[in-house]
């Protein structure tokens, strides 16, 4: 655009009419504003022309996830009590995008109050995987996840808890990050001071997903209540990485943070990219980090944060309301505070640990999920290589652990797995050095792009358009 090859409007409209061609199969974008999109791209048009001042996102189309608040589309939570929800103003998050430049092209699929990894709800159905519609693209930001794999959109907005980012990114073949607590501004958090709940960008590429982190982690647009956990930072240095020179690397990875629950499929697959790896950088050791207690504080630090967030409202819940939420909220009500505090003090010596991995390397790679996608008709997989998986967050082991440890996060697609669908990889990093982080992640993707096996996949559209749309009919 910037080069007058192509203008926001045709940009846009091609985005638009990837959406009309991909999404009656996948069903990602659920809530459409193609008139006012349309309209704010012409506009963007004219202040190109007459020279005023551009912004980083300008003219870029932006799908946002169905958990943040919009003032001209309604938010839903991906619930039917929220069916008609029509909020009056943005979320500082769409704030920023806006103020930058970028236009809103819709809202992306969730499930039912972007509790889950996999991306179902009762009100809008389930979205499928482009490499696959029958099977799971991940959550909770899965609509997210599949409208930048399908082309429906350059970047997407997306949250994190326990790998929502993540998962997606993984299971769709894209860049998600999960940044260091505080870098992202968050007003609506219930809770002043945790790990969780952090705001995230996703793109195709590295560089894409740092440039949208430059806008949602911007200080100075809007005026929103404050967040206790944003300290000091220039959020526009993430709109330029550093170049790594690959072969003074120093990495460290782990194929299950010590022994958490990870099928023999993921780790053969990721054993592989590691010996890609080996040749090309300074370093490239196994490291014996132990996480194993980390899913357990996930789970009672998880149940805390849920009494918090949705105490005001239990009482009125059905009881098809989501049952990840209930299992957590039911979990804590019976959980002494005993068991909560000991909680936390396992994940402060946890945290401390996982620091001194960074005195010795750059970034620790591991898996981004536990197992391949799995069909959407289940809210989870029930059973990993035979072993029974417990609760709707066994199988997030990989992701939730670096939740509790609140190091930053980039997943990286890393080509596709034996059963065809994308595989992806968490590249993480020092608490707080996002940006050299992310740059080590420019630095793989880079070379991952140079071997089909593991470049960043792509869906075949062609055969996409021709599978049976049945992704709306699932109302679970």
């Amino acid at each position: 655009m910037a080069q007058g090859e192509i203008t926001a409007v045709q940009l846009m409209t091609a985005c638009l009419a990837q959406v009309d061609r991909i999404d009656p199969v996948v069903n990602a974008m659920v809530i459409r504003n193609d008139e006012l999109a349309l309209e704010r791209a012409a506009k963007a048009d004219l202040e190109r022309q007459s020279g005023r001042a551009i912004g980083p996102l300008h003219g870029l189309p932006v799908a946002i996830k169905d958990l943040h608040p919009t003032a001209d589309m309604p938010t839903t939570y991906g619930s039917p009590a929220f069916s008609d929800h029509q909020p009056t103003q943005d979320a500082g998050i769409v704030t920023r995008i806006k103020a930058a430049g970028g236009i809103p092209i819709g809202k992306t699929n969730i499930p039912e109050r972007s509790i889950g990894a996999n991306t179902v709800n009762p009100l809008f159905g389930a979205t499928g995987n482009p490499f696959d519609p029958t099977l799971t693209c991940g959550g909770s930001s899965g609509g997210s996840g599949v409208a930048v794999a399908t082309n429906m959109a350059p970047l997407a907005t997306g949250s994190d808890h326990g790998g929502s980012v993540r998962i997606p990114a993984c299971y769709t073949g894209v860049v998600g990050h999960r940044a260091t607590p505080g870098i992202v501004p968050h007003e609506l958090r219930s809770m002043a001071q945790t790990y969780y709940s952090v705001q995230g960008p996703m793109a195709r590429t590295v560089d894409d997903t740092a440039l949208l982190l430059s806008v949602i982690a911007d200080r100075n647009t809007g005026n929103f209540p404050g967040d206790p956990m944003m300290f000091p930072l220039d959020a526009s240095l993430f709109g330029a990485l550093d170049p790594i020179d690959p072969s003074a690397l120093r990495i460290a990875f782990t194929e299950d943070l010590g022994g958490v629950l990870v099928s023999e499929q993921i780790r053969q697959t990721f054993r592989a990219r590691i010996e890609k790896l080996q040749d090309v950088v300074a370093v490239c050791d196994p490291h014996p980090i132990d996480l194993r207690r980390a899913p357990d504080v996930d789970w009672k630090v998880r149940s805390d944060i849920f009494v918090s967030q949705y105490y005001q409202e239990a009482s009125s819940w059905t009881p098809d309301f989501n049952p990840n939420i209930q299992a957590s909220y039911n979990a804590a009500l019976k959980m002494p505070m005993y068991d909560i505090a000991v909680a936390r003090q396992v994940q402060m010596e946890l945290n401390q640990q996982f620091q001194q991995i960074f005195a010795d390397y750059d970034v620790l790679l591991c898996p981004g999920v536990s197992v391949p996608p799995f069909p959407w008709t289940n809210r989870n997989p029930t059973h990993v290589d035979g072993e029974p998986v417990d609760n709707y967050m066994a199988w997030l082991a990989l992701t939730a652990s670096l939740t509790v440890v609140g190091h930053p996060v980039t997943a990286l697609p890393c080509g596709l797995d034996p059963q065809g669908t994308p595989f992806g990889v968490q590249v993480v990093g020092p608490m707080y050095q996002d940006h050299r982080s992310l740059s080590v992640a420019s630095a793989l993707e880079a070379i991952f792009a140079t071997d089909p096996d593991t470049a960043r996949p792509i869906p075949n559209f062609d055969w996409l358009t021709q599978q049976t749309p049945n992704c709306r009919s699932a109302k679970m």
